[in-house]
């Protein structure tokens, strides 16, 4: 009995080692061979590789129409929280695809863009952690800084030095890119709406606020540069004038009303 212990262990053994070799597909033909013996009785037993299990994307906790806060409080899916997170994932997303459209041409300020996605995702962490259900071990996992403010100003100043003046009012366009950053502005500007009364009932720390105020600037700076580097002109803004004077850009770049 021992020495038969002992056989099916080096066999197994031996086994594992094909296991590792061979394809699986052949493997199939060792498996009938492989048993499993016991005092009582002796059966076939066959080999099931290891399988992954990853935890499924759905859970069914929202079916009712509730989800579920960072601190374990459950609210209705039309809370101010989750409309005010649902508008930051959205702004996220805008900035994404404006990130892919930017890459044909190699923009500076891709990376930068790459770093705001980030520091949205810990706005969100703000806005799903309110004060009003947050222990402290919950708030010791989240925060915000003023300095992302602060760099979001530098890189404004940055690229407004290869810029020229704002003279007229700038309507959404220029090119591909520079529209798309500006649909990604507008939605910055929805997010800012929809994290004030949050920051304003208490609930959010009110450097959220600030930042998205900032970004929308950074946006509107960055989708100037973007038509000026694809070589677009930018539209600008244009009173009917019954007197049939138009804008029209310069040498510099800069659009004036005809004389």
């Amino acid at each position: 009995h021992g020495l038969c212990m002992m056989s099916a262990g080096v066999l197994c053994q031996s086994l594992s080692l094909c296991r590792r070799i061979v394809n699986p597909a052949s493997f199939n033909a060792f498996r009938p061979s492989l048993r499993e013996f016991s005092s009582k009785k002796e059966k076939v037993v066959g080999i099931r590789p290891a399988s992954k299990k990853f935890p499924r994307i759905y859970t069914k906790t929202g079916d009712k129409g509730t989800s579920q806060l960072f601190t374990g409080e459950r609210r209705n899916k039309n809370d101010l929280v989750f409309e005010a997170l649902g508008t930051t994932d959205e702004l996220s997303s805008h900035i994404g695809l404006a990130m892919a459209l930017a890459q044909n041409n190699k923009h500076p300020y891709i990376d930068q863009l790459q770093r705001v996605q980030c520091i949205l995702q810990d706005i969100g962490s703000c806005i799903a952690t309110p004060f009003s259900s947050a222990r402290d071990s919950h708030l010791a996992k989240v925060g915000f800084s003023s300095r992302h403010t602060g760099e979001l100003e530098e890189w404004i100043d940055e690229y407004s030095d290869e810029l020229p003046p704002l003279e007229n009012f700038i309507l959404p366009g220029g090119g591909v890119v520079s529209s798309q950053i500006h649909v990604c502005r507008a939605v910055c500007r929805r997010a800012e709406r929809s994290v004030t009364p949050l920051v304003l009932a208490g609930e959010c720390d009110v450097e959220t606020q600030k930042y998205l105020n900032r970004l929308s600037d950074f946006l509107f700076t960055i989708a100037r540069l973007a038509s000026r580097l694809d070589k677009k002109e930018e539209t600008i803004y244009t009173r009917p004038d019954s007197r049939g004077k138009l804008y029209k850009p310069n040498l510099d770049g800069i659009w004036k009303l005809e004389k």
